[in-house]
């Protein structure tokens, strides 16, 4: 099941968080990122999945050393819509900032310094979506998009640019 997929059925799952709200406020952030870096939405939307990709691979890391828990407990605690230092530092050291930094310069034409200050604003719209599977009544239980996320085929390829198109045609 596709990642927008998963999304879709924790809005129709009343016991967990998801929203159409808080789809529309990931979709408008994403656009008001666009605006403040004057780079068009495909732009932004593409480094959106960079940056997936990364959090993927950072929070399998923290999943498969420190345990499922401390993985769901960073996607509980950072995820927003609100950008945050801590959200980019808990998942990534300095090495991984600038290659995602290279990464993303090299597949868009924002420009790094641009990118530098938007990643505080992506990581926790990353994390935001995958907050979407959780049950508010029981925190602690399985998170059925994060874990659909984490255990993605590997391919590379970070189905968060589709899911938040697809999320921007649900919304509109």
């Amino acid at each position: 099941m596709s990642l927008f997929n998963q999304i879709l059925s924790a809005i129709d799952n009343p016991n967990q968080t998801a929203s159409s709200g808080q789809l529309a406020g990931i979709i408008n952030t994403v656009q008001q990122l666009s605006s403040t870096y004057q780079s068009n939405p495909e732009a932004v939307q593409m480094a959106t999945s960079i940056v997936g990709k990364h959090v993927r691979s950072a929070l399998q890391q923290k999943r498969d050393t420190e345990g499922e828990q401390q993985a769901q407990g960073i996607v509980h605690q950072f995820s927003g819509i609100s950008p945050s230092n801590q959200a980019v530092q808990a998942l990534f050291g300095s090495p991984q900032i600038q290659q995602i930094v290279r990464e993303i310069e090299a597949r868009t034409p924002i420009p790094g310094g641009s990118i530098q200050a938007m990643l505080p604003a992506l990581v926790p719209l990353v994390l935001n979506l995958l907050e979407t599977g959780t049950d508010p009544q029981n925190p602690q239980s399985a998170n059925s998009v994060l874990s659909s996320f984490l255990d993605a085929d590997g391919d590379g390829d970070v189905d968060i640019s589709d899911a938040m198109q697809l999320a921007g045609r649900y919304i509109g």
